[in-house]
């Protein structure tokens, strides 16, 4: 396998998937659920051969160099070859999830003057008729469009012979939209020697091997699955599971699966693992699975340990960005602090900065950053497409600054604290949402908590929470007592909820995350983007 950083030419797809295909032609590459017992198996051989018969059937059909390519494959196994192939032959996908409305797809088409586009039937028909005027390729995949071109990886010619290289390392390579925690989502873009910096994410932070089979449960179309449905597995020869999970999450639809597959690495959102503790989780005992990690946000000290005692298994988080591989995380075997982000991975020189990008002592809250300067770290991305201000402004001093707040200890552990957004002031105090959610959740009747500012006459902001209770359980004001008494007995008084209002659900991004930006709003009366969909 050729690191990047020397190579003249260089892509994941020749570089390493190809060498894998080479190296171990018949080792699994993915594993498919079907929803039977056994799965099926794509060797690294068969999808090398596949991408290259993609990337080629797709310069037949006017795709060249630079193109921007909206793609929207959700967990259909095309999107593993066909991503494969885009990157051999120097297109730039744009991965999306399926599920984007009509305004979120033309939102991203225009602003990023795409060129093409490969994506589900359901999608083709939300971008309409309209796309054979903007677009010069638009191909679907698993069914069929009107005015769109059929492809279907699996059933083109087998034995092509392998495409040329044609990108350097340091041309551009992936576009990913941001969350749009405040504004419309930024177009992050990635080079070719970010996909093989997730060797960084798979290694120190997931720990697979080449015998792993890997299964994160997220949607293709956000950058999570660059880290672990993609590029991360494949850095280490480790298989990829595909799963056939659709529609509403449902925990014993995963654990139902776990216990027929012999799947060795799970990674999923904190409001999955909150949802599978209530689930017989000591089966998982008996099988092979062997890793658990949790991304995307802080996971609550109370769900690890319900999953430790229950598995023998420990989940670690994860930490980093659309705009980063794996930064700080808690390594396999080593000692876990619930609720900590865990420590930096070697690649990154991290701190915990002040607003003039000055490093701060343990224990002070400031930004978490990353040193950029003299040596910029692997896989942070180039930019923010069209935004030179936008992209400036993530850089202080020597440090690119995450957006998140957070404290380190004495021992080098990160700690999140929030958003930079989120963060709550009242009555002088600095309140994280993060910790009181996690002492919310830890009382009997509550399932799911989210935790925003709210306007307050006196303090200027109060604490409010938003409640999911569990079946049965009535919401009433005793209920409202009792629940804020809980968090005042396990965390600082001063931070628990003055306002609760209990709700069926809560309103959270196609990757799992809370949307607090949208509950803030309603505190508020501040309008939110109707096209900033979060990834």
């Amino acid at each position: 396998m050729i690191d990047p950083s020397g190579a003249e030419l260089w892509d994941f797809g020749h570089d390493v998937l190809d060498w894998w295909a080479m190296s171990a032609p018949d080792q699994t590459a993915l594993y498919v659920l079907t929803g039977r017992d056994d799965g099926i198996r794509h060797s690294f051989a068969q999808v090398a051969d596949v991408s290259n018969q993609v990337g080629r059937w797709l310069s037949e059909h006017g795709m060249r160099r630079g193109d921007r390519v909206l793609v929207v494959l959700g967990k259909d196994p095309a999107f593993w070859p066909i991503m494969m192939g885009l990157l051999k032959i120097g297109a730039i996908p744009m991965p999306g999830t399926v599920q984007l409305t009509t305004g979120d797809l033309w939102y991203r088409l225009s602003a990023a003057e795409a060129d093409s586009a490969i994506v589900l039937p359901e999608t083709a028909a939300r971008i309409d008729a309209r796309a054979e005027r903007f677009l010069k390729t638009t191909i679907v995949v698993g069914g069929s469009q009107e005015g769109w071109t059929r492809l279907d990886p699996w059933d083109l010619p087998a034995g092509s012979v392998p495409l040329p290289r044609v990108v350097a390392p340091t041309d551009p390579a992936l576009i990913y939209f941001t969350s749009g925690t405040t504004n419309y989502p930024k177009m992050v873009l990635h080079d070719h020697r970010y996909p093989f910096s997730h060797h960084i994410t798979a290694g120190y932070w997931i720990g697979l091997q080449p015998d792993d089979l890997h299964w994160n449960v997220a949607d293709t179309g956000w950058a999570k699955a660059a880290w672990s449905s993609l590029f991360g597995p494949w850095t280490k020869g480790a298989g990829i599971v595909v799963d056939d999970l659709t529609g509403k999450f449902v925990a014993r639809d995963l654990l139902d699966r776990l216990a027929v597959h012999p799947v060795t690495s799970l990674c999923a959102p904190p409001t999955v693992y909150r949802l599978l503790v209530q689930e017989p989780l000591e089966t998982l005992r008996e099988r092979p699975l062997r890793s658990l990690v949790a991304a995307g946000e802080p996971l609550n000290p109370e769900v690890i340990e319900t999953v430790s005692k229950a598995t023998g298994l420990t989940i670690r988080d994860g930490y980093g960005q659309t705009e980063t591989v794996l930064l700080v995380g808690n390594a396999p075997g080593a000692a876990v602090r619930p609720g900590s982000m865990g420590k930096p991975a070697p690649a990154f020189d991290m701190a915990v900065v002040d607003h003039e990008g000055h490093p701060l002592p343990p224990g002070q809250e400031g930004d978490i950053a990353v040193r950029f300067r003299p040596v910029r770290p692997p896989g942070l991305f180039l930019e923010y497409v069209g935004e030179a201000e936008g992209t400036a402004s993530r850089f202080v001093g020597d440090y690119y600054i995450t957006g998140d707040r957070g404290i380190r200890d004495e021992d080098g552990y990160f700690w999140f604290v929030a958003r930079a957004d989120d963060v709550i002031i009242s009555a002088g105090y600095r309140i994280g949402p993060f910790e009181v959610e996690s002492a919310l959740v830890e009382h009997p009747a509550v399932v799911e908590a989210a935790v925003v500012s709210s306007p307050d006459p006196i303090r200027g902001e109060v604490v409010k929470a938003f409640v999911v209770l569990r079946q049965g359980v009535v919401g009433d004001e005793r209920l409202v007592e009792e629940v804020q008494d809980h968090v005042k007995s396990v965390t600082a008084p001063y931070k628990y909820p003055r306002r609760i209002e209990f709700v069926t659900e809560l309103p959270k991004t196609i990757s799992g995350k809370i949307r607090r930006n949208e509950l803030r709003a309603r505190e508020w009366g501040s309008p939110t983007p109707s096209s900033a969909t979060e990834e």
